[in-house]
């Protein structure tokens, strides 16, 4: 037998290319499988909520009923199937359900491959009719606003935000801010018009100024933040003034 050796391919740019293709397949199916699993949790968590609710309605009508059954409920659901069914998740659950019970008419039982989709790029993903994360929806049910809660997951979704900017966006009040409650008659597509788009606010919530404040409390709020800024940088930097008489042209 003659020996015969495979050629050396490892350093070639046509290896190297189809390295980087097949990590790039890997990647994005990670992530669809990620976004896929998520999204039939989700859609678990809006169907037990839904169960407990029905089971509710049939059940004692004493206001403490409701829970007696959750408190019960997580604790056997802990002992089957571990962390994740604390009372404050199963509560949480049954708050999903409620307030989008009307916003999703009908969600299917999400069961093996009636769960997922395929795209035209051959991977899956979740049924998109939750398509942000649990702990979005978790910080979207802090809003008890309807048409609040809507922005906020809407501008999630456009956005792509994180569940911290999220949380910063809710903290902010970015809804009243960017006038919410004002626009809330206009259609969607006219709030996304240019003039909307091109909307620059500043968000200064971390000033931790009341409601109502002047402006000198604003100069005064944003030069200590400046002034606290420059002298951490250390000694390449020096804080001057809070206010500096200048020169521009003939003027001061």
């Amino acid at each position: 037998m003659s020996d015969r050796r495979l050629p050396d391919v490892s350093g070639s740019a046509e290896y190297e290319t189809l390295l980087l293709d097949v990590s790039r397949l890997l990647e994005r199916a990670r992530q669809s499988a990620g976004r896929a699993v998520n999204a039939v949790m989700t859609a678990t968590y809006w169907q037990i909520g839904r169960r407990i609710v029905e089971r509710e309605q049939r059940g004692s009508e004493r206001a403490s009923y409701g829970e007696e059954l959750v408190a019960k409920l997580a604790k056997d659901l802990t002992a089957r199937f571990g962390r994740g069914f604390s009372r404050t998740n199963v509560f949480q659950m049954r708050q999903f359900f409620l307030a989008y019970r009307e916003k999703i008419q009908t969600v299917s039982e999400f069961s093996g491959a009636d769960s997922i989709v395929q795209t035209p790029s051959g991977f899956f993903i979740g049924n998109p009719a939750f398509p942000l994360s649990w702990s979005h929806y978790v910080r979207l049910l802090t809003v008890p606003d309807a048409e609040a809660r809507d922005y906020y997951e809407n501008e999630s979704l456009r956005g792509g935000w994180s569940v911290r900017e999220l949380d910063r966006q809710i903290a902010s009040r970015a809804y009243d801010r960017l006038g919410g409650k004002r626009t809330s008659s206009i259609s969607k597509a006219d709030r996304h018009a240019a003039d909307y788009e091109i909307r620059d606010p500043f968000v200064l919530e971390f000033l931790d100024l009341k409601d109502e404040y002047s402006e000198s409390d604003l100069e005064n709020a944003l030069i200590t933040e400046l002034e606290r800024f420059l002298l951490e940088l250390g000694n390449d930097f020096t804080f001057v003034a809070r206010q500096r008489r200048l020169r521009i042209g003939t003027e001061w």
